[in-house]
């Protein structure tokens, strides 16, 4: 058990190595990088003079030459100064070889330097550290209400394997499969969130405004009230999987021989399943 764990923990190794390769170059080969993006919002404000105004230390370094006609290999900067263009390039590190510049993102990966958003305008650490809390959260009580559900079903599909319940369950579970989260996120906030028909739950945040206010009861009352729909829309994409594969695992735990021992031995069909096959499937 141990060499397994110590085998799986030393291929994640050349796995993160394997998705850091392909994220970077995926980034930084992409049309519509970060240069690219300057330019765009530079070209779409019409002139050198409003660069100073929005563009930050960017905008404030280059001149902007309508007249000219620079050809570039970025799509959009005809027109603007090479100089201006070369500065953009340093600034987001574009100035440096693609080697270089994937050592020096390991490295800052490394010492948790994640840099700085281009569109908060703040370190993506502190960013992460903000948004971390609620995601954990969410995270957590998906794994725990996928699992509370998908086991269970899982186990009455075994054993009513063919029936109608089967049939119809197994829809239901293809269905929210199928269907991404993000989509019945979008049925749900138009049912339920004040779209179209039901005004009963909130469409943002986590927490009411007056939450402080509120008695600990309260607290957990309104809490559990912001985290209906997501956590609604996130369970229905995610136990699909859980519950096939106990289904699948219970089917070929009970045509075993130690299964038709308990039934022989007078046991009750909730010990078998609960008291051996679970052990064995699970």
């Amino acid at each position: 058990m141990g060499a397994y764990i110590l085998r799986r923990i030393l291929l994640m190794i050349p796995t993160l190595f394997g998705i850091m390769a392909i994220s970077f170059a995926v980034i930084q080969f992409a049309p519509g990088g970060p240069v690219e993006q300057v330019i765009a919002r530079l070209t779409n404000q019409g002139g050198s003079d409003r660069l100073g105004g929005g563009g930050g230390d960017a905008g404030a370094g280059g001149n902007l030459d309508v007249a000219g006609d620079v050809s570039s290999k970025y799509r959009g900067a005809q027109g603007l100064d090479p100089e201006f263009i070369k500065k953009l390039e340093k600034q987001f590190g574009f100035d440096k070889p693609p080697l270089e510049r994937f050592g020096m993102m390991l490295w800052n990966y490394a010492r948790f330097d994640f840099g700085d958003s281009y569109f908060r305008d703040i370190s993506v650490l502190d960013l992460i550290l903000e948004k971390m809390p609620v995601s954990i959260s969410i995270g957590l009580w998906i794994t725990l209400l996928s699992y509370l559900i998908s086991i269970p079903l899982g186990i009455r599909k075994a054993v009513k394997d063919g029936t109608p319940f089967d049939v119809w369950t197994s829809g239901v579970v293809i269905v929210g499969y199928a269907i991404p989260g993000f989509l019945f996120g979008i049925m749900l906030m138009v049912l339920f969130a004040g779209g179209s028909f039901w005004d009963w739950f909130p469409l943002r945040g986590l927490t009411s405004d007056n939450w402080d206010q509120l008695s600990w009861w309260g607290k957990i009352v309104d809490y559990f009230w912001h985290m209906t729909l997501p956590l609604t829309a996130l369970v229905l994409s995610a136990f699909a999987t859980t519950t096939l594969l106990t289904k699948n695992s219970f089917l070929e735990e009970i045509r075993k021989q130690y299964v038709v021992t308990a039934r022989a031995k007078g046991l009750s069909e909730r010990q078998v399943l609960y008291g051996h096959v679970f052990r064995n499937a699970m």
